[in-house]
């Protein structure tokens, strides 16, 4: 799901994998291929994407994003990790990995 500032509180729900990326960023577009991977058989979180543009630069501010790619972890509308630049597969797999295993044994397995 691509967010924005009318749609990102009701995405936050849950566990929320966010991918930050500019529109010219070539390890954006690399992460992006290697997020997709990451996250198309985990039924434990939702990976949505957002462009720093104009528009969400709010968003970006918010979330004090100071690099593109920034991938970000929030539970219910919480920063819970951040991981800034690109990561191959396997270092954001187990990066992931441990992340939502954290949240987990906080929050339960909601």
């Amino acid at each position: 799901m691509k967010l924005n500032l009318e749609n990102y509180q009701e995405a936050l729900q849950g566990i929320s994998v966010i991918e930050v990326s500019g529109s010219s960023c070539a390890n954006c577009y690399s992460l992006a291929s290697v997020l997709n991977q990451v996250t198309k058989n985990r039924s434990d979180c939702i990976l949505h994407h957002i462009e720093i543009t104009l528009e969400t630069s709010v968003l970006a501010q918010r979330w004090n994003i100071e690099s593109v790619p920034t991938v970000l972890i929030f539970y219910n509308e919480i920063e819970w990790a951040r991981c800034r630049g690109y990561q191959p597969l396997e270092i954001l797999e187990l990066w992931l990995d441990a992340k939502i295993e954290e949240i987990k044994e906080k929050f339960g397995n909601k």
